[in-house]
């Protein structure tokens, strides 16, 4: 889905709160109906699967998650297998004996501790093995239903050009989006964040030229603004969230 150039607008938001109300309105605008982009069929398989997708793209998960579904579609299964295995099935994501790890400990934990069921509170979440904020944000937001804020490198560097935030921290970063966006757009508009940031507002090559945002981004080249400085002056502070 390509996201079509939008003219500029008149009165350019001029605080965090501003650009925030004007980044939700109109990423909702460009981005009207999404889908979480990790193929899943259950609450445990899309907290797997987002573990899995740590330093890997989602399409590269997508291609692998078939095979240890199949063999091992819920925590006790998953609790119980051969690390062996299950790193042989997951090598093509990256860093896959860490990420077997974290797989296997968390269907332990979800089976010993909560029934096989993965629970549904971020206190409970946390304390998963290999599962962070940014990861029980995801399970939260798209299974449970309950409004979340996913922080990934896209959220952090977008919310950095466009003025939302000063912080650097992921989990300030969660919080200062929390204090400025509606509760209810939680879940969706960190979503659309991502997308943008995927397919528009590229670390490396911004198009702000056909971003819907430009005229109200601080770091828009359009303004006369510096994209990749505010990413270079991030990135050392930044740390990528919830790394396997």
């Amino acid at each position: 889905m390509s996201t079509p150039p939008v003219p500029a607008r008149p009165g350019r938001p001029r605080t965090p709160g501003g650009r925030a109300r004007v980044t939700a309105e109109r990423l909702a605008e460009a981005y009207p109906e999404y889908r979480v982009p990790l193929d899943h069929a259950s609450a445990f398989q899309l907290l797997a699967a987002t573990i899995l997708s740590a330093q890997c793209t989602d399409a590269m998960v997508n291609r692998v998650t078939p095979a240890l579904f199949a063999r091992y579609p819920e925590a006790p299964a998953m609790a119980a297998a051969d690390l062996g295995d299950l790193e042989e099935i997951i090598r093509p994501t990256g860093f896959f004996r860490a990420k077997a790890r974290s797989l296997q400990g968390m269907a332990q934990a979800v089976t010993d501790r909560f029934g096989g069921t993965v629970p549904g509170r971020m206190e409970d979440l946390v304390t998963l093995p290999g599962v962070g904020r940014k990861t029980a944000n995801v399970v939260l937001g798209h299974w449970f239903g309950v409004p979340a804020i996913a922080v990934d490198t896209h959220v952090l560097r977008l919310s950095a050009r466009l003025g939302l935030t000063d912080e650097t921290d992921p989990v300030r970063v969660e919080h200062d989006l929390a204090r400025l966006w509606r509760r209810r757009d939680w879940t969706d508009t960190s979503m659309r964040l991502i997308l943008h940031g995927r397919r528009v507002c590229t670390a490396r090559a911004p198009r702000c030229e056909r971003c819907v945002l430009a005229d109200a981004c601080p770091a828009s080249r359009l303004r006369g603004g510096d994209p990749g400085r505010v990413r270079a002056r991030r990135a050392d502070a930044a740390p990528e969230p919830d790394a396997a």
